[in-house]
């Protein structure tokens, strides 16, 4: 298997956001799992498990949960944790911001270019994957690029580039 093939299902994510799935696979595994634990003793108590609903719908948020747990838990293992402290801001990369001018209107904008797990564009995090995010990457400062987006081609002029906080 080629090490680009490899990298492909490995997602990108900054120290902080992988402090966070720690924390979130610690409380899945034992709030979570003892919330489940408490519903399935209830509906054991409700007698025949063979026709029991709140004991049915218990296993399969038991099974959801522990679904859950195995992807965050493979996430964890395989992500590909970026240092802010070692980010170059020679071009666009996780890690950096970036400040855009839309061309077409003159608006300046600055996005967070950040790993998909991390992303919030109501808060301009920007996922690597996202057309923008994609576009911007490797990209250096003065570069102008044609962006395709749900709603036509915009060009984007890169203004500056910096490491996040």
């Amino acid at each position: 298997m080629s090490e680009l093939h490899e990298n492909a299902n490995r997602k990108v994510v900054s120290a902080e956001g992988m402090k966070k799935l720690e924390e979130k696979l610690k409380e899945m595994t034992t709030t979570g799992r003892a919330a489940i634990a408490e519903k399935l003793n209830v509906a054991r108590g409700y007698g025949d498990l063979s026709e029991n609903a709140e004991y049915d719908a218990a296993k399969d948020e038991q099974a959801n949960l522990e679904r859950e747990i195995m992807e965050l838990e493979q996430t964890i293992r395989t992500a590909i944790v970026i240092d802010d402290e070692n980010v170059s801001t020679d071009k666009v990369n996780v890690g950096t911001n970036v400040r855009v001018k839309y061309v077409e209107d003159g608006d300046v904008e600055e996005y967070a270019l950040v790993g998909a797990l991390e992303s919030d564009p109501m808060k301009n995090r920007i996922s690597n994957e996202c057309p923008i995010g994609m576009a911007l990457l490797g990209k250096h400062v003065g570069d102008v690029v044609d962006v395709e987006t749900p709603d036509g081609f915009i060009k984007l002029e890169i203004l500056e580039i910096s490491r996040q906080d």
